[in-house]
């Protein structure tokens, strides 16, 4: 397929508002790539730019190793895929598939090849001669990507297209989109705000926030290995509880509890005894033990898991939630000890991580 360099792009509008900061990213052939981070955070902005829907204030792009910077939307041999759909509704499914390759004047049985064979990959042969209005949202998605499909783009680019189905569709059309891209083997770049899509779908994740990339890496590497508590708090659901302690006599000390450290997180903190910290934990590296007493507020049943919320001491306490195995029945009030199993330290000013090889 293709692959893409994204090199120091800016986005700066006219009334000096800038949207992206800085932004580099090499992505390789077949890669599929996922921009994460809250609403305005600049990742979609950043897509557009890519797709020539934004022009770059600063920077370069590079398709093949071509600049493309300046290209029209029209010669950049991309492909995109909006959360709306954007069908022609007076059409027919098969001919909004082919709708591009008409405008193209290739040859009709060409463009009868390719529609059937995309049709055929998203399971949409017997939908044809439909109109959208028949088809369901998540359907009407996939007719969507078949429209790209057909194009065979060097790129495809997906700007939050789940975001319109209900949650059993989003997932089904994930995971149809992850068998595409196996499928075609193609380089994509896919925009999205949910962290369940990034970390099912991507080979590298890139988070964003305020428009600065925060860390760029594989789902496993975002989850272990955040670079700063913005990333360890957006990824994982629920988030990252994150507790202000002093790190003293090998323990953090924390409001309500203490933790002993090993030989080898004392030495991650050797630099910090005295000073004030972040320490970071997921709420399923917390289990039924004797670090701290937690007092239960509420108490969330999930089937194989149990959420419990509460506050560490009382409810003068920080708050912490912990993601148990199995099925519990606390109630508001109760106090169960627990203990923590992982630890993530981050500097408090800086934010940042402080991990093993600082």
């Amino acid at each position: 397929m293709a692959q893409l360099n994204l090199q120091h792009l800016d986005k700066i509008y006219d009334n000096k508002v800038q949207a992206v900061y800085d932004f580099n990213l090499d992505v390789a052939d077949g890669e599929l790539i996922v921009l994460v981070g809250p609403s305005g955070c600049g990742k979609s902005t950043t897509l557009r730019m890519v797709a020539g829907l934004e022009d770059i204030s600063n920077g370069k792009l590079l398709l093949d190793g071509r600049d493309i910077t300046r290209a029209p939307a029209k010669d950049r041999d991309m492909a995109m895929v909006f959360q709306n759909y954007a069908l022609y509704g007076h059409m027919t499914i098969y001919e909004n598939m082919a709708f591009s390759l008409t405008l193209r004047h290739e040859d009709k049985n060409v463009i009868h090849k390719k529609v059937l064979a995309a049709a055929e990959i998203l399971g949409l042969t017997n939908q044809l001669n439909k109109r959208p209005a028949q088809l369901s949202g998540g359907q009407r998605q996939r007719v969507a990507m078949g429209r790209s499909i057909v194009r065979n783009p060097k790129v495809f680019l997906f700007d939050e297209p789940l975001s319109n189905l209900d949650a059993k569709l989003r997932g089904a059309t994930r995971r149809e989109i992850l068998l595409l891209h196996k499928r075609l083997g193609a380089t994509m770049l896919y925009v999205t705000h949910d962290q369940t899509e990034a970390l099912t779908l991507a080979d590298r994740i890139v988070c964003m926030s305020m428009g600065h990339v925060q860390q760029v890496g594989t789902p496993l590497e975002l989850y272990d290995k955040p670079n700063n508590i913005f990333v360890a708090s957006f990824i994982g659901l629920p988030p990252m509880n994150m507790f202000d302690v002093i790190f003293l006599d090998g323990k953090l000390k924390g409001r309500g509890f203490e933790v002993e450290l090993d030989d080898r997180q004392k030495h991650i903190l050797r630099n910090q005894y005295g000073l004030e910290l972040v320490l970071g934990v997921r709420p399923e590296d917390i289990a039924v033990g004797e670090n701290m007493n937690v007092l239960v507020s509420t108490n969330e049943n999930l089937g194989m898991n149990t959420l419990v919320h509460g506050y560490v001491g009382s409810t003068d306490g920080p708050r912490v939630t912990a993601k148990l195995r199995g099925w519990a029945s606390y109630k508001n009030g109760d106090i169960v000890g627990m203990r923590i199993n992982k630890m993530h330290f981050f500097d408090k000013d800086t934010t940042q991580a402080i991990r093993e090889e600082d």
